[in-house]
């Protein structure tokens, strides 16, 4: 049986949207919620590049001013982003046009569009090499982007559905969700295998990789938890019960912060002893989820509402909400 593309795609049940949501709205539950580290440079005011489904759009965002300040016309249905380590560019997945697309962040334009076929969704990218790495839906495959040339110089193999990427900070190792096979891969980058499958709970979407690189985060659409993996020793330590459908997690201020698609909330729990903490009244169908550099803040993407919503990591509270164009995903890396 042929699959639907995955641009048209999700996992579980479906509620009741708007017509228009119906044409776009299927799949693409996932991707990466992290940081990577930043080069040492003046300091600049950050910024929020935003995939907007509907919209065919990416949405550039004054975090200080909380405001849309651009918006880059992105043909393909734009889902997954990550940023180069220098921040200079983003890389953004275009599923309905099979797709990687490459955004000079400066100059808040299209660069370069790469062909891929396949169903490309997360995007992940190296913070050492800066090698870029895309998950292929409909195949069990990553494929690895040359950033200099921007040419496919490889394809790694993985597990089934592959979707949320996250590179440790070392750059040695690679993180994917493996949504069908309820697993993780670990990809050696260097060699470009993989080298450990890790189970997990079921439906992994977005997969977080700590700071330290010691652990990684994988939300788990399926059973609505939080699998906490010890990536030294290739095993999951532990299961944290969220919300409903949750589909990506961020880490700040020693939490963890997950979006629960269904529940229009974000989940929290204690990094350390994995309390649950606070669950936060976000807007409808929140996905992609991201940290400020300083930890201070952690930015939401609502899909539903249109919105992208500002938490208070101190206060545990949400403190400002901006309007984004139609369909806000925001699954990667996506603050600048």
């Amino acid at each position: 049986m042929t699959r639907p593309d995955p641009a048209r795609r999700r996992a579980g049940p479906r509620r009741p949207v708007r017509a228009r949501t119906l044409l776009r709205r299927a799949l693409l539950l996932a991707l990466l919620a992290g940081g990577a580290p930043v080069p040492a440079g003046p300091a600049r005011a950050e910024e929020a590049f935003v995939t907007a489904q509907n919209a065919d759009a990416v949405d550039v965002i004054d975090l200080d001013g909380l405001r849309v300040v651009a918006t880059i016309p992105v043909p393909g249905a734009p889902a997954g982003i990550a940023l180069s380590p220098d921040r200079s560019r983003a890389y953004v997945t275009a599923p309905e046009g099979k797709a990687l697309v490459v955004i000079d962040a400066a100059a808040r334009r299209v660069e370069r569009t790469v062909p891929l076929g396949g169903g490309p969704l997360g995007v992940g990218v190296n913070p050492v090499s800066g090698a870029v790495y895309v998950a292929d839906w409909y195949a069990r495959r990553l494929w690895q982007v040359n950033p200099g040339t921007l040419a496919v110089e490889a394809e790694i193999a993985v597990g089934t559905s592959p979707s949320g990427l996250a590179a440790t900070p070392d750059g040695r190792w690679l993180v994917a969700a493996d949504r069908d096979d309820d697993a993780l891969s670990l990809v050696d980058t260097a060699t470009r295998q993989r080298v450990a499958v890790i189970p997990v709970g079921t439906r992994p979407f977005g997969v977080t990789v700590a700071p330290d690189g010691a652990r990684a985060y994988a939300a788990n659409v399926g059973s609505n938890d939080v699998s906490v993996v010890d990536l030294a020793a290739r095993r999951e330590i532990a299961r944290v019960p969220v919300g409903e459908r949750p589909y990506a997690v961020a880490l700040a201020g020693g939490r963890a912060f997950v979006t629960d698609q269904y529940g229009g909330t974000v989940s929290t729990f204690d990094t350390a002893t994995l309390a649950p903490g606070p669950r936060l009244t976000v807007g409808d169908y929140p996905e992609g989820i991201q940290a400020s550099r300083d930890g201070r803040r952690v930015y939401v993407a609502n899909w539903e509402s249109n919105t992208l919503s500002v938490i208070d990591v101190a206060g545990l509270s949400v403190t400002a909400t901006v309007r984004t164009a139609d369909g806000p995903r925001a699954f990667g890396l996506f603050v600048r």
